[in-house]
């Protein structure tokens, strides 16, 4: 009896060092597979210039304003007053980028000059003219009319609540006497 004990004993101990000796490999495999996966990771993933991108976003917005500036010139010079040239100026560079996002032209200024490129006024029109080339072959009302506010439907929204809200407060605020 007491050799069978110390047999069983040893028997444990053996299936213990075996149970220690799998968990031992699978973590060195588990181990292996995470190297794997972090080197892939990093050869995936694009490297990036924070200096490099903020100077290519800087000229391009720089260059989408000085266009603006020019429009806004151009119409003060041909005797249009400074509001009517904003409205011009507003209604070009609207028109100049949806031409440019529907010749494909503007995803690449927009690849290469980052943020830059999101100027508010063309950016936005590029938000609203991009899903609607994207899916007008989906029809009129299921493609574009479904689709055209993807992007720019939650800037407007969240515009259009805000500018309610602020004109509320603006409201009690004079009804008050306080402005």
């Amino acid at each position: 009896m007491a050799g069978e004990a110390v047999g069983g004993i040893e028997i444990n101990k053996m299936r213990i060092l075996t149970k220690k000796t799998e968990v031992a490999q699978w973590i060195r495999k588990k181990e292996r597979l995470q190297k794997k996966y972090n080197d892939y990771v990093k050869q995936v993933t694009p490297t990036h210039n924070l200096w490099w991108n903020m100077a290519k976003a800087f000229v391009t917005g720089g260059i989408i304003c000085c266009i603006g500036q020019f429009i806004l010139n151009v119409c003060v010079n041909y005797g249009l007053d400074q509001k009517t040239s904003g409205s011009w100026c507003s209604m070009l560079l609207i028109l100049l980028s949806v031409l440019l996002t529907g010749l494909n032209l503007y995803p690449s200024i927009a690849n290469w000059g980052g943020a830059g490129a999101l100027v508010p006024i063309t950016g936005f029109a590029n938000g609203v003219a991009a899903p609607a080339i994207e899916f007008q072959k989906e029809g009129q009302v299921f493609g574009i009319g479904c689709k055209i506010f993807t992007i720019a439907g939650p800037v407007i929204l969240y515009g259009i609540f805000s500018s309610w809200v602020l004109g509320l407060i603006y409201w009690v605020l004079k009804w008050w006497g306080m402005v």
